[in-house]
């Protein structure tokens, strides 16, 4: 025979001071797991969603990203050509090749500098991203100082808004003419401008970073880079553009979760110490009804059960507190750096169901870890000691 819940939720009300304060506890060890949680699966959505199941890149092999490769321009229609890639049609062009260089500019409401990724395209480079729109201002023109930033740079970096100038390099000024959306791909945190001005601006005429192939389709890239990679005298690579942004994802997702996970383990201890002193209390203070229990039939089993769930209920109030802040992130952008590409992005909170099941079992586990032993405790209370004690 089972103790009813309703018993349990009346102690945690009576207790009010005590229930508020574990709970609390647990709400902050929470948050702070399931925030970095969803920061590091907004890492990789973002990543992710950069790239495209029938896109091809193609860079020097061994780069580990796009700053690293160096593709001559010499080599960009033969990459173009190669078997399996899709023909060019005026909507859309079938490769893009680009050169990415990052550049020190200062962020607002911080000191000092960081790196913020710049990107040069042909004049063809938005077509080549259908999901690419302007949503203020219009494209640099090439052959001018212009350029056009990502939605999430503007306002968070000098010089990065629209109309305003920024130093690409020493005494070389570019004027912000325009905002596009990536659909909240990575390229959102990047500067984009002509080819062209990029090479001369830092002295790189006759290469490019890499080399971005449409294909067929999907199924074609296995004969895509079975052509590229053949060719010994290039020294080429080619990867899925999904599966080269998802790479680029790992390092900044793994250091993100890792750190939450570390810094929850030692809040966690602390909420797990704070339920089994609660728990202790609720028990020393119930002699009375814990003998009472065992009198009219109730098993020890029964009454182990029934703390084990008052302490699990407890964490799991606290949980989703701690769930329901972190859910409140997923309106908030923070900006950090990507450690593959070594410049500074931002990122979204993603609360993924994955990441609120996690949440919600930590805090149950923290329930169970910190109230079972004050429930052994209560299950062997004898009943003629505990009203003879009453």
């Amino acid at each position: 025979m089972m103790i009813p819940l309703r018993y349990n939720l009346r102690s945690l009300a009576v207790r009010k001071t005590t229930t508020f304060a574990t709970a609390f506890g647990i709400a902050l060890v929470v948050f702070v797991l399931a925030s970095a949680l969803m920061l590091s699966a907004g890492v990789r959505k973002t990543m992710r969603t950069s790239g495209h199941p029938d896109v091809a890149i193609v860079m020097r092999k061994g780069s580990d990203n796009e700053l690293s490769s160096t593709v001559e321009s010499a080599s960009i229609n033969v990459i173009a050509a190669a078997p399996g890639a899709k023909a060019s049609t005026p909507d859309l062009p079938s490769s893009s090749p680009e050169l990415v260089i990052v550049a020190a500019i200062e962020k607002l409401g911080a000191s000092g500098v960081t790196n913020v990724q710049l990107r040069g395209v042909p004049e063809h480079g938005m077509r080549f991203r259908p999901e690419m729109r302007i949503i203020a201002g219009r494209a640099p023109a090439p052959g001018q100082d212009e350029v056009m930033i990502g939605a999430r740079l503007r306002g968070r970096f000098r010089g990065l808004d629209l109309g305003q100038s920024f130093e690409i390099r020493k005494n070389r000024q570019a004027r912000v003419v325009g905002v596009f959306e990536a659909g909240g791909t990575s390229h959102d945190s990047e500067v984009w401008m002509d080819l062209d001005l990029l090479r001369t601006s830092f002295s790189r005429q006759g290469y490019v970073s890499s080399v971005r192939v449409r294909l067929s389709s999907p199924a074609a890239f296995d004969a895509f880079r079975a052509a590229i990679e053949g060719e010994k005298r290039f020294g080429f690579m080619a990867l899925r553009e999904a599966e080269f942004y998802e790479k680029q994802s790992e390092g900044t997702s793994i250091f993100i979760s890792a750190i939450g996970s570390i810094v929850s383990v030692f809040f966690a201890i602390g909420a797990m110490i704070g339920a089994m002193i609660t728990m202790y209390g609720a028990v020393a203070n119930r002699q009375r009804e814990i003998g009472t229990l065992r009198a009219i039939g109730f098993s020890r089993r029964a009454i182990l059960l029934s703390f084990l769930l008052e302490s699990t209920s407890l964490a799991l109030i606290g949980g989703a507190v701690g769930v329901a802040g972190a859910m409140a992130m997923g309106f908030v952008k923070i900006s950090m750096m990507n450690f593959q590409s070594w410049s500074e992005m931002v990122f979204t909170f993603d609360p993924t169901p994955q990441v609120i099941l996690t949440a919600f079992t930590f805090a149950a586990s923290m329930g169970l870890l910190g109230g079972f032993l004050p429930a052994i405790r209560a299950a062997r209370t004898s009943p003629v000691e505990a009203m003879r004690g009453g």
